[in-house]
């Protein structure tokens, strides 16, 4: 990570410049912080990384953007929301290693580093919704990089931002891919701990509703890739079924695959048999949404 910190004082002191950077390293992108966003998340602890390069107290709004292989690309982006239980961001391990993989096979991507809600769910959906205006070009900050076409990632409750994306969102993604996500907070399939993050132990009923996103879809709902275990049991795959129904109930195209097994956060696990399975999913869902590859009749 001091690399990184590096290059985003770099770009910092040159705007719109691209910095100098070391193979496989990103460009970084600071969106804002508590004191320049439109909220903060009240966090005021100095932010802590552990040795697997998970983050807590977050307060700022990063983007680390992988460019695509020039060999491959694809013309298109993403924005990837690592997971952590909406109380700390697994950047290396969900953000940087699928943004990797994906600039190898030709996609731009920008992992999101987003400040913990803190019990301020405006505040990690204010920075999704940058990060997909600054990728598109709406906003400043990522020449060179942007895309007209940019969808979104999500891993647990990094899935649950993503689908916030997608529905409560004024900037939407072209397409979603939501791993294992959080998705409710109905009592019966609600992961807990992330609810408690984003809205507080003491939410209320409504507050609970507006934020179950199986009710907030609509049709201007991107269409989704789910991708599941049937014996996860941090994050019932209850959640991403009620995703997948409503899309279908207002005609959105979607895709759903329920592995047998796995459990939770798997993604590039060796040990996941299903590994192979899941990125040609992914792969295939991401050439289906780019018009140059299937072009719309």
């Amino acid at each position: 990570m001091k690399r990184i910190l590096i290059l985003l004082a770099a770009w910092a002191l040159l705007p719109g410049a691209a910095p100098a950077r070391e193979p496989g390293e990103p460009y970084a992108l600071k969106i804002w912080d508590n004191a320049s966003a439109p909220h903060s998340n009240g966090i005021d602890a100095p932010e802590t990384e552990s040795a697997n390069g998970t983050l807590k107290n977050t307060s700022e709004a990063v983007l680390y953007v992988f460019p695509a292989d020039p060999a491959k690309d694809t013309g298109q982006a993403v924005v990837i929301c690592p997971g952590g239980g909406y109380g700390r961001v697994t950047l290396r391990q969900k953000g940087f290693e699928t943004a990797k993989w994906l600039a190898a096979h030709g996609i731009t991507a920008a992992a999101l580093k987003y400040r913990l809600p803190n019990g301020h769910p405006e505040v990690p959906l204010e920075d999704v919704e940058r990060a997909l205006r600054i990728m598109t070009g709406l906003e400043a900050g990522a020449t060179g990089f942007t895309a007209d076409r940019v969808g979104i990632i999500g891993f647990s409750a990094g899935g649950h931002l993503a689908a916030m994306a997608s529905t409560l969102s004024a900037t939407k993604p072209a397409f979603a891919i939501l791993f294992y996500p959080v998705v409710t907070g109905e009592p019966d399939a609600c992961h807990k701990g992330s609810f408690d993050n984003l809205l507080g132990r003491e939410r209320t009923s409504e507050r609970t509703a507006h934020y179950s996103l199986e009710h907030r879809v609509a049709d201007g709902t991107p269409p989704t890739l789910l991708l599941l275990s049937d014996d996860d049991r941090a994050v019932p795959p209850a959640n991403g079924i009620r995703y997948y129904d409503a899309l279908k109930a207002h005609g959105i195209p979607a895709s759903m695959h329920i592995f047998p097994s796995g459990g939770h956060g798997w993604n590039f696990q060796e040990a996941f048999p299903y590994k192979a399975q899941w990125q040609e999913a992914v792969l295939d869902w991401i050439r289906i949404h780019n018009p140059q590859t299937y072009p719309k009749p």
